[in-house]
């Protein structure tokens, strides 16, 4: 299974709605929405509420210079400072990603453990469409969309081949928990929806707005139910969700900080040092203590501050 499969990919629907977004606002017209927008709410307090959140996403990559344009270009990301070889991008003053350029990496194959995909969530389901529009308009290459009931998301890949979602969560009132376990899917994205929530005043799309944060971090590994029990055991995460060869972790009741599949890794050792991807995951806790540093079964390098 791959990203495509995961993430409902409706590539055709996505290239049909370019076509029509083109030859309507060739005619002067805004609106789009095919429905009622969902309701509006106040805004989650999750993840970063949790007890353990994500903090910064760090890559290995061979042409830093290009890999942060296309964050910034396509993410949204502003570089916040460089040292050498390092470039750390992020949102408002909040760093979210650093860049290490490294000599004679390889790029990764698909097959090896390492990153699925980054996940960067935007603070509303507006600031989902205005991405949305300034991606149909700037013909930014999508790889798949999908409702997930617990959020709405688009996927895309980064230069060197690392995965990356864009999403905004649903209302926290609306997820739904049984046993322990929250329900998600992998539905068609309503795009136009979304889009509709813009209104008739369209406001920009100025890159990532202050409150974007890595919502989620999602990892490919050998054997995902042995990867679930060391988050659960080192450093006390839930598991969540579990479906197809893939757990989802959080703290705090989120949908997931942390999941692990092997949708296209399963039977993969450790990854080698000397290919692109993934460098660490650093964690936060929300209420302080003593910083650690960990290495799973697959080489990932865990970093709590």
């Amino acid at each position: 299974m791959n990203r495509r499969h995961e993430a409902a990919a409706q590539d055709g629907a996505w290239g049909r709605l370019i076509h029509r977004r083109t030859l309507l606002k060739g005619a002067g017209a805004m609106a789009l929405a095919t429905g009622l927008p969902r309701a509006a709410a106040a805004a989650n307090a999750l993840p970063m509420s949790a007890p353990i959140h994500i903090g910064t996403v760090g890559l290995k990559v061979r042409d830093a210079e290009r890999v942060s344009r296309w964050y910034q270009t396509a993410v949204g990301l502003r570089e916040l400072s460089r040292d050498g070889a390092v470039i750390r991008l992020g949102a408002g003053d909040v760093p979210l990603l650093t860049l290490t350029q490294q000599e004679g990496l390889l790029l990764a194959s698909r097959g090896e453990a390492g990153l699925f995909h980054t996940a960067f969530l935007l603070p509303s389901r507006q600031d989902l469409a205005r991405w949305i529009d300034m991606a149909i308009d700037e013909e930014v290459p999508v790889d798949g969309v999908a409702d997930h009931l617990v959020s709405e998301a688009i996927y895309l890949t980064d230069p060197e081949g690392n995965g990356v979602e864009i999403y905004a969560d649903t209302p926290q009132e609306t997820w739904q928990w049984r046993g322990g376990q929250v329900e998600m899917a992998t539905d068609p994205l309503d795009v136009e929806g979304i889009l509709g929530t813009l209104g008739p005043i369209r406001l920009p799309w100025t890159g990532a707005p202050a409150g974007t944060v890595v919502g989620h971090v999602h990892l490919k590994v050998g054997e995902a139910e042995r990867a679930a029990r060391w988050w659960v055991d080192t450093l006390g995460f839930d598991p969540v969700r579990s479906r197809g060869q893939a757990v989802f972790l959080s703290t705090g009741g989120y949908h997931h900080h942390i999941a692990v599949n092997e949708w296209m890794s399963a039977g993969a050792g450790r990854r080698s040092e000397g290919a692109t991807g993934l460098d660490f995951v650093e964690l936060r806790r929300s209420g302080g203590g003593a910083p650690g540093r960990w290495t799973d079964d697959w080489g990932t390098e865990i970093r709590i501050v």
